[in-house]
């Protein structure tokens, strides 16, 4: 047993030991290296001592000598003499200074006083050091902090014949250069020194390796240890261990190999191909010596996993060392693991896939597509019909839409998308919907319940391959939306419960995107109804201008863009168009009540500063009534609104925070007109201010909102002149193309914000429709006033309203007359009603009063109200004017063809009269 237990000690426990400090040999090599290290350290720190003394000696040693020999040197004596010494010695000591190799050389009378040095500032100024010694004719040196920093310096008296000092020069180095001279010298020194490290500790080392391999790195103690290890192997590890030589004799097997493989007690020694009870193919590998890992063999009733490594001896040759782990339990509960984690992983993509919209049909897509193939080869969704419309379902199945279908191949007999149903009873879809439970059909073919809704189907998808069924209810907040149907063919296993379970997690995770997306589907249909009912439904009839429109809503749903076009007495049209920041269901009720303000404020036929003005107070107040937990506010709302009158072509415009219109003239230009800023709706403090233009015949006004230019990846400059580049150069497009231009260019693809849009195109009212007279303030002008519109109605071709038109007339014009103010004028506009105008320089309003039976006046307005179809008053800065109206047959109430139709004339037609 011993001698087995020697072989394999150089297998791995050698390689730790021979390692260890605590052998003889590792504490020789330290106690080596140390002594190495500490006599290198010392040479190195003495030569540094000795470099340092010798830069010292060599910095005094220069230094006197320099002072020497300038101080002998001829004509010093001459220059001390002369007016000016230092004009003639400061070259003199510069150029000495320079080749000597020293920092400064100073020459001073003998009170100290410089005459050159390096700093030529110092010159004239007493020398820094000690010039006693000198002056008694020695030479002294010493070490002070001159003007140059620390200094060493020597100083020599300058004698003349008669031996007498008459100055002194004084040289030397700065002590940083003289440390420098060191600094230079200790790169070579330190080199040495490590130098005679590394050669000294290879000497060590080859001394302590020859040693190591003769004591083995091994003491006493860790002989013990190692074999006291090697017995732990071979009796208490839990993992087979078996050593086979390279001849393929099993060398070495510990008692959990042995009872893994049920060797005999005397199979150590023997070789491998004569085991009784090995595995052909266990046999075959521990023979062969190669490497394997993890490699899973069968061993009675056991699986084994297998790991062998090849390993050298000290004496070169190659045995194998084989690892036992008995996996049985380990694949059992592996595939059981592996099993959890596809499942996990398929919630997970559910999670990541399912309800990535707001789109019931999308996430029903979604809902089909992530299980296949990974858990069925088929997967149908069936959602209430009523359900893809955002409403509630239907409490039996029936009216069952098929959302969605998705499957391995696109030839199955399923029943395709769109497909309505109504399940019979017996069907596990109607099962399913009814219960709110899921329904397993294990064997679709022996089943007869399901057979019933569609036999033929049900035949195709036998014969198709199709096994079995898993119906689960797509069930949100205690609802049941529908039913997503699970299918398994050829290429899986029948459906059981574990697979039941998954299908309603699955479920599970999508039914609530489903209803979220529901809802979403009938809150945004709700914003389109309310926003479709609060925008115009169709525009008004008039013959001022020439309308076409555009509403696009927004990629995020319904906002509060909208505009209006309003007839106004007198011809007249006020165009609006507006924005309410935000989306959805607010956006739209508030959209709707300004454009509802806007028709009320514009039936008192106010200026559009002041109408703005009472829309800016309205706003105010809706917000003051909307608490924060009700609602958003409306801060944020524009407003643009302009009357047009097509008899004096006449465009007066007011805006509240929004984008100026632009104007297409009937030459093809365009210009954006000055018109007022005004702040938004809802914040108060400013006036607005109105800008009144002149139209040209023809003229095309187009209004619109922000979402037309503006653009996260454009500035507002940049749309402006997209706008202008769309709208130019097309003087006699109509306002429908000009739209649709103005689209295509500037919105290729859906907006991202709503947008409005608005052109009109401008007509004028021709002159010999509109008669208009002064009156005098007399009573007695109202007779002739009578019988020129009279003349003025036989004209037009209307002398049947003449009776009526005359006696409105009469109590206008003695009403003006009576309570008003001078001047007052009259005027008759025919257009699509027959208008009359009494305007007076008096701002008082005449009130409609039922007069008793006694009364002797009160009834002119009366009269005017039941003559006319419609009257009212509007004031104006210079007083106001009272209207009447009365309806025109409708041959008569055809526009007159301006410019821009009169290529659409046939040859020898002529416009109504």
């Amino acid at each position: 047993m011993a001698d087995r237990l020697a072989r394999p000690r150089h297998l791995s426990v050698k390689r730790v030991i021979s390692k260890s400090t605590r052998s003889v040999a590792g504490q020789v090599l330290i106690f080596q290296v140390a002594l190495v290290v500490l006599l290198v350290a010392c040479g190195v720190f003495a030569l540094i001592l000795q470099s340092e003394r010798d830069s010292a000696a060599e910095a005094r040693r220069r230094s006197t000598a320099v002072a020497q020999t300038f101080a002998h040197s001829p004509g010093v004596l001459a220059a001390l003499r002369a007016p000016d010494p230092s004009r003639i010695l400061q070259p003199l000591t510069e150029e000495a200074r320079r080749s000597a190799g020293v920092d400064f050389i100073v020459v001073m009378d003998t009170n100290g006083i410089r005459y050159t040095h390096p700093l030529p500032d110092r010159i004239g100024k007493q020398f820094v050091g000690e010039i006693a010694p000198s002056l008694e004719g020695k030479v002294f040196v010493e070490s002070v902090d001159g003007p140059l920093g620390r200094e060493v310096q020597a100083t020599v008296p300058i004698k003349n014949a008669g031996d007498e000092v008459v100055g002194l020069v004084s040289a030397g180095m700065k002590v940083k250069n003289v440390e420098g001279q060191l600094h230079r010298q200790l790169p070579i020194i330190l080199g040495a020194g490590a130098g005679a490290l590394a050669l000294s500790t290879g000497v060590t080392a080859l001394a302590g390796r020859r040693l190591r391999r003769q004591t083995h790195s091994l003491a006493p103690d860790e002989m013990t240890l190692m074999y006291e290890h090697h017995d732990t192997v071979l009796h208490s590890v839990r993992e087979g261990v078996l050593i086979v030589a390279a001849d393929g004799r099993l060398m070495l097997a510990n008692d959990e190999a042995r009872r893994l493989l049920e060797l005999p007690p005397d199979a150590e020694g023997r070789l491998v191909s004569e085991l009784p009870g090995l595995h052909p193919e266990t046999r075959a590998l521990l023979a062969s010596g190669r490497e394997a890992t993890d490699e899973v063999h069968i061993a009675g009733e056991r699986l084994l996993a297998i790991n062998q490594r090849p390993t050298e001896h000290r004496g070169g040759t190659r045995d194998t060392v084989v690892t036992l782990r008995d996996s049985t339990e380990l694949q059992a509960v592996t595939g059981r693991a592996e099993v959890a984690r596809e499942r996990l992983g398929l919630l997970y993509d559910a999670g990541l896939h399912i309800g990535t919209t707001l789109d019931v049909l999308r996430t029903a897509d979604e809902l089909a597509r992530v299980p296949v193939p990974r858990f069925a080869d088929f997967v149908t969704v069936d959602l209430a019909d009523t359900v893809l419309h955002g409403d509630e379902p239907a409490p039996a199945a029936t009216d069952m839409r098929r959302a969605a279908v998705c499957g391995i191949q696109d030839d199955h007999p399923l029943s395709e998308q769109g497909r309505l149903f109504d399940y019979v009873p017996s069907t596990p879809q109607a099962r399913g919907y009814g219960s709110g439970h899921s329904q397993l059909v294990s064997d679709l073919p022996s089943a007869t319940g399901w057979r019933l809704q569609d036999p033929e189907r049900a035949q195709a998808i036998i014969d198709f391959g199709i096994h079995s069924l898993i119906t689960a209810p797509i069930r949100a907040r205690g609802v049941v939306l529908g039913m997503a149907s699970f299918w398994r063919g050829r290429q899986h296993e029948p459906f059981n419960e574990e697979d039941l379970s998954l299908a309603e997690e699955l479920v599970a995770r999508a039914a609530i995107s489903i209803d979220n997306a529901r809802r979403y589907t009938r809150e945004h249909a709700l914003a389109v109804t309310l926003q479709q009912s609060l925008l115009p439904q169709a525009m008004p009839e008039q013959n001022a201008l020439d309308i076409a429109y555009r509403y696009l809503p927004a990629q995020a749903g319904v906002g509060g863009d909208w505009f209006d076009v309003i007839p106004m007495p007198g011809s007249r049209v006020a165009l609006a168009v507006g924005d309410v920041v935000g989306h959805g269901l607010h956006a739209a009720a508030t959209m709707g009540r300004l454009r509802t303000a806007v028709h009320n404020f514009s039936a008192l036929d106010l200026p559009p500063d002041e109408l703005l003005s009472h829309l800016d107070d309205l706003v105010g107040k809706i917000d003051q009534n909307e608490t924060a937990e009700t609602a958003a506010g409306v801060v944020g709302a524009t407003c643009l609104y302009g009357i047009y009158d097509p008899v004096t072509r006449r465009y007066v415009v007011a805006r509240a925070g929004h984008l100026v219109p632009a104007l297409v003239h009937p030459d093809g230009s365009v210009t954006f007109p000055e018109v007022p800023a005004g702040p938004p709706l809802g914040l108060g403090g400013m006036p607005f201010q109105t800008a009144e233009l002149c139209l040209a015949e023809g003229t095309q006004l187009v209004l619109y909102t922000d979402g037309l230019i503006e653009d996260r990846t454009r500035d507002l400059d940049v749309g402006m002149e997209l706008l202008r580049d769309a709208l130019t150069g097309h003087p006699g497009r109509p306002p429908e193309e000009t739209c649709q231009d103005v689209l295509d260019n500037l919105l290729p693809g859906r907006p991202k914000d709503d947008v409005a849009l608005l052109v009109a195109r401008t007509r004028e009212l021709p002159p010999d429709r509109v008669a208009d007279w002064d009156v005098p303030p007399d009573p007695a002008a109202v007779s002739g006033m009578r019988e020129a519109v009279s003349q003025r109605l036989d004209a037009w071709g209307l002398s049947e309203f003449g009776f009526a038109m005359e006696l409105i007339l009469s109590e206008l014009i003695t009403n003006a007359i009576r309570y008003g103010a001078g001047p007052i004028h009259v005027r008759l506009i025919r257009d699509r009603t027959l208008i009359c105008e009494v305007a007076d320089g008096s701002s008082t309003s005449p009130h409609l009063r039922y007069a008793a039976t006694t009364d002797e006046g009160g009834r002119g307005l009366f009269l005017v109200s039941q003559m006319a179809e419609r009257w009212g008053t509007r004031y104006t800065p210079q007083g106001k004017v009272i209207w009447a109206e009365q309806a025109l047959p409708e041959v008569m109430q055809q526009p007159v063809p301006g410019p821009a139709d009169a290529d659409t004339l046939l040859e020898g037609e002529t416009a109504d009269p």
